[in-house]
């Protein structure tokens, strides 16, 4: 209408003091505590190994509630974009190189999923400055195909079970080294894609 002053509405932006952001920051602080059960006695004792499947256990469960509550209630923060995958790294590498250390799983699975991890959180903070990269939902899959994997490998099993989580961490290296192929492809794509500076 003339004469009044042109006004777009605001989109308020998320707080990053928000429950989701401070999910992932229990998630930090959880690391910590399931490493002591892991090898608290001499790391196989039955009772802490079923501690520290119950303590990562919560960790993971935090990672879906986190993403879950962010988009569900507006939370979404770039903050939260970038610490949400860093701490699913942290609490991932700390279980595989812990279940390495312990002898419970090969230490070339522990290497090939760490690299892929490390070379992705290094990409993202080389193109941070162009914005944040969000985790797809091939990256969401793998991560949780590897909580299961772990969380079999973490708990004092034999036999069938143990079969069983021997075939379901051959399919998170699978899914590890196909989404991680998929990043640096999709960097690749989207750095072309950028106009020039």
């Amino acid at each position: 209408m003339p004469g009044q002053p042109d006004t777009d509405p605001v989109v308020p932006r998320a707080s990053v003091a928000n429950v989701a952001n401070l999910l992932t920051g229990v998630r930090f602080v959880l690391v910590p505590v399931f490493l002591a059960a892991l090898f608290a006695g001499d790391g196989h004792e039955t009772s802490w190994r079923t501690i520290a499947f119950a303590v990562f256990t919560t960790a993971v469960i935090t990672d879906h509630l986190d993403g879950a509550l962010a988009r569900a209630y507006g939370m979404v923060t770039e903050f939260g974009k970038l610490a949400d995958p860093i701490a699913d790294k942290l609490l991932i590498g700390s279980a595989l190189i812990g279940l390495s250390m312990l002898g419970d799983l090969p230490w070339w699975i522990t290497i090939v999923i760490m690299v892929r991890e490390i070379g992705v959180t290094v990409l993202r903070l080389a193109v941070l400055r162009h914005g944040v990269i969000p985790a797809s939902r091939g990256g969401k899959v793998k991560t949780l195909v590897q909580a299961v994997a772990i969380g079999l490998f973490i708990l004092p099993i034999s036999g069938l079970w143990l079969t069983t989580a021997t075939a379901i961490m051959w399919l998170a290296v699978l899914l590890t080294v196909l989404t991680g192929a998929d990043y640096v492809v999709s960097a690749v794509r989207d750095s072309r894609a950028r106009p020039a500076a």
